[in-house]
């Protein structure tokens, strides 16, 4: 969708305005990012008149992003501290294409002083603020002594030098428990912990240092009085190279899971006109202490009785920033580019309102049934609906491959109405009607969360998933309903019979007395048979039985990947997709469930023994393989560990047995269900499977 549909954006006055003040400034512009945010920035960048180039890995030539940009230069292997974090490389296509600015969007550099210095050196215009203030607000230490200088309200607590732990301990003991053990360095929630007495704060507090020093390179610490059950809320700030310093309203993202957002919106339904005033200004005192420039992020915690503490300062573009361009009207990005060319802000703080409500959440790539883990695959499906009041910011495409190196976020889905329960139904409709068949996503955990009681009274605290929320159906794995059964056996039936014309007279053909036609399915482990019976073949009426359950249906139009039919006189459309190994992936309320078609399969073992072929879960890397050739191992033992989208996942023999053979090693990139190795079931066991 085009930035001028989208935000309502006028953007022949804000060329106008460049033509009138760019003299010689930067003319192409290099995202140094991938995905979603890469294609936002050079949609905004392409409006205004600008070239685009992308960089991209190995993983990612053929993503959208790529496509979409004027010139690509290759960065390399896929991993990311292999090209997108490496700094020579970047600027190195930058003097390869004649890129004169950079944008980093988020993540990855958007916050290294290092590359912004490397492109002042160069003469490369960084789209963000100065080395100073993007080092001074990476240090909560340094960044709470200046706030706390600047007048902003902070929270009470130590962000002292010192870091003995006996002195850690005292200062612990004087705030008074509960209290926050935050790293100085990073964010995301790492080498932070809540530490309720005394008696835990050692073992805590060695947790978060260890954290913090793998995670950031520095163990330093800060303590902070716990705010219990806040309100997270972020004010968006602006400034320019003249002195102009506004602030666009407030964004709530109280709704997190492990410090990390879920649910972004604004305006908050918690706060008023007042407090919204206070912590705008208190936001722009914020960003003049460090002179800042550009588009930032100050964060707040605020309590019950709307006392609010500053959290920290994100010195670049927000993930949740579409929310803010919504109900301001405000392209910031395009604010972004007109800062970094030396142009004033375009608006006074007395000409930014704020009209109606915008809410986002983000779509990713795992399995919250599984303790979110990410996933990989084949993206077989991917389609949205598109209409007034929804916008779509996803890096993806059908056909693409979801890999294990990045980021699971695929999507960001955002909607705008006139009021907040307005906004709450259309994003509620836009998550029903997204499909991506292929990898599970969180949808139905998303969707759930909007539809919640607590978060449609505007009543979600940073406690929601974890207290209101932790019941819901989507954190349980989730097995076949009678119906899913059902409706995935007739599309193997129906599917079968349209490629084999000999099977499709057949699937349609029928005696005095129709015998059933049997499937046996497994989804998640879990194994069911379903029988399909025509009743009708003229009018292609058939009964499908599941357990205990019998549907009629009636086949009204069968797609590649859509399947339209009648269930009792009810006109119903159901979507699917099929990968090269022939499973099915069928749309669910979770977001896609797969489907083996095992009807042919041989039978297995008694004592519920597995093949034997190990495989790997995922795209993802070999940290070690723990057997050697000849080995005796037993079933549930751990034989490889394979890491993927940062997290370690354990292969384990589904046997007792002696390894055959092993096809890997330690280090080894391997491909989602590529054998690892294969074990030999005992004797005994194969006499069992026999």
């Amino acid at each position: 969708m085009g930035i001028d549909k989208d935000m309502g954006i006028n953007m022949t006055a804000i060329n106008n305005e460049l033509s009138k003040k760019m003299t010689g400034d930067f003319t192409k512009v290099l995202v140094a990012n991938r995905g979603e945010i890469a294609l936002r920035v050079m949609r905004s960048a392409k409006a205004m008149g600008y070239d685009t180039v992308a960089v991209y890995s190995d993983a990612d030539k053929d993503a959208p992003h790529v496509e979409f940009a004027d010139e690509a230069v290759c960065l390399g292997a896929p991993q990311a501290n292999q090209s997108y974090l490496v700094i020579e490389k970047i600027i190195d296509a930058c003097i390869k294409t004649g890129a004169d600015a950079v944008h980093p969007g988020y993540g990855f550099l958007s916050e290294n002083t290092e590359f912004c210095a490397a492109c002042q050196e160069n003469g490369i215009t960084f789209i963000g603020p100065d080395p100073k203030a993007i080092e001074l607000m990476g240090n909560k230490r340094l960044a709470k002594i200046e706030m706390i200088k600047a007048g902003v309200p902070c929270i009470p607590g130590y962000e002292g030098k010192a870091q003995d732990e006996a002195i850690l301990l005292d200062e612990a003991i004087k705030i008074g428990f509960p209290i926050m053990v935050k790293a100085t360095a990073g964010g995301g929630g790492r080498g932070m912990r809540l530490v309720m007495s005394e008696e835990e704060f050692a073992s805590q507090l060695k947790t978060a240092k260890s954290e913090a020093l793998n995670a950031f390179g520095s163990d330093e610490m800060i303590l902070e009085k716990a705010v219990m059950s806040p309100r997270h809320i972020e004010i968006q700030v602006f400034a320019d190279r003249h002195g102009n310093c506004v602030y666009l309203g407030e964004r709530d993202c109280s709704v997190q899971r492990r410090h990390q957002k879920v649910v972004e919106e604004a305006p908050s339904p918690f706060v008023n006109e007042d407090l919204r005033q206070r912590m705008g200004e208190a936001a722009v005192n914020a960003a003049k202490a460090c002179d800042y420039v550009g588009a930032g992020t100050v964060e707040f915690l605020t309590d019950d009785a709307g006392n609010f503490y500053f959290l920290e300062m994100n010195t670049r573009l927000q993930v949740e920033h579409p929310v803010t361009e919504l109900v301001t009207g405000v392209d910031l990005v395009a604010w972004q580019l007109m800062v970094a060319a030396g142009i004033q802000l375009p608006l006074a703080q007395k000409d930014i309102s704020m009209n109606g409500h915008a809410m986002e959440v983000r779509l990713y790539a795992e399995d919250p049934a599984l303790g979110f883990m990410p996933q990989t695959g084949d993206i077989l499906s991917w389609s949205y609906r598109e209409d007034s009041g929804l916008r779509m910011d996803a890096g993806i495409k059908q056909g693409q491959v979801v890999s294990p190196y990045y980021d699971p976020m695929l999507a960001k889905v955002i909607a705008h109405g006139a009021t907040r329960d307005e906004a709450r139904r259309k994003l509620m409709t836009s998550l029903k009607n997204l499909e991506l068949l292929g990898v599970r996503s969180n949808r139905g955990f998303l969707f759930n969360i909007v539809k919640h009681p607590v978060f449609a009274q505007g009543g979600a605290t940073t406690s929601f998933i974890e207290n209101d929320f932790a019941n819901d159906a989507t954190l349980s794995p989730h097995s076949l309903t009678n119906e899913q059964q059902a409706l995935s056996a007739w599309i193997l039936y129906l599917t079968s019979a349209l490629k084999n014309p000999q099977a499709g007279e057949r699937a349609f053909w029928r005696n005095s007395n129709p015998a059933p036609t049997w499937f046996d399915l497994e989804s998640s482990s879990e194994k069911h048979s379903v029988a399909i019976t025509v009743i009708k073949a003229a009018s292609q009426q058939f009964t499908v039985q599941a357990q205990d359950s019998v549907f009629d249906y009636s086949l009204i139009e069968l797609q590649e990947q859509k399947l339209v039919y009648s269930d009792s006189g009810i006109k119903k459309t159901i979507r699917f997709a099929f990968n090269q190994e022939g499973d099915l992936y069928l749309s669910s309320h979770e977001g896609c469930v797969c489907v083996l078609d095992k009807t042919h399969a041989p039978a297995a073992a008694l004592n519920g023994a597995g093949s034997g072929l190990i495989k790997a879960s995922m795209d993802g890397g070999i940290i070690d393989v723990l057997v050697e050739e000849g080995a005796t191992v037993e079933k549930g033992q751990t034989l490889v560990i394979l890491e993927a989208m940062k997290m370690e996942h354990a292969m384990k023999a589904d046997m007792n047995g002696v390894v055959k053979s092993i096809m890997v090693s330690k280090g080894d990139q391997v491909k989602g269900r590529q054998l690892l190795l294969e074990v030999e079931g005992t004797e005994q066991e194969q006499l069992e499977t026999a």
